[in-house]
């Protein structure tokens, strides 16, 4: 259906209106997109816009299969350099900032926010390189990639990880979020912080 409707729409060259729930639909056929929660709009933008700087957590939660992590916690000054870091709620883990997010985030310190990472966005690493220790709760093997599902403190994490990685559930798994790809969000309003 959907290869039909992307042919009818490339063949007539008029502008159509095409309303769906299905996330892939709008993706793949829309040159712009309308996110609406309630009747409401929360972004319009191109596929690739909403995807990579969603406006809020309902279009980040939208947006995406899985959804984004998202994760509570709190900017807080790093011991060197004037650098910032995530402290993840509860202590579960923190992370360095990229320095462009050190400038965002800076009036924010000491202040909540919430970290947004993709599945695709995290990755097996080590300790040594900044790594958050989580322990697999499920390993969904997929063919051409593990879904998983860890636990690190109250936080749950999903990503999406290479067959090589050979995860079981009930291990223990170092992962690193690439620092280009994190998001943050408001922790009142859920609004992107940009």
């Amino acid at each position: 259906m959907r290869r039909e409707i992307a042919r009818l729409h490339r063949e007539l060259r008029a502008t159509m209106l095409y309303v769906t729930h299905d996330q892939a639909e709008a993706m793949t056929l829309g040159d712009r997109i309308v996110v609406l929660n309630g009747g409401r709009v929360q972004q319009i933008d191109t596929p690739l816009g909403v995807y990579r700087a969603p406006r809020n957590t309902f279009v980040a939660g939208f947006i995406g299969s899985p959804a984004m992590n998202i994760l509570e916690g709190v900017v807080v000054s790093a011991a060197a350099d004037d650098a910032l870091t995530f402290q993840a709620a509860g202590s579960a883990f923190s992370l360095l900032l990229p320095p462009h997010w050190g400038r965002v985030l800076a009036s924010r310190e000491g202040q909540p926010v919430l970290l947004g990472i993709r599945p695709e966005d995290v990755r097996v690493a080590d300790q040594a390189d900044g790594g958050v220790r989580m322990r697999l709760d499920l390993v969904e093997p997929l063919g051409q990639e593990l879904l998983v599902s860890a636990r690190v403190g109250g936080h749950e994490v999903i990503a999406r990880l290479p067959p090589a990685a050979a995860a079981q559930s009930g291990q223990d798994i170092t992962v690193a979020f690439d620092p280009e790809a994190l998001h943050f969000f408001d922790s009142e309003t859920r609004e992107r912080i940009s």
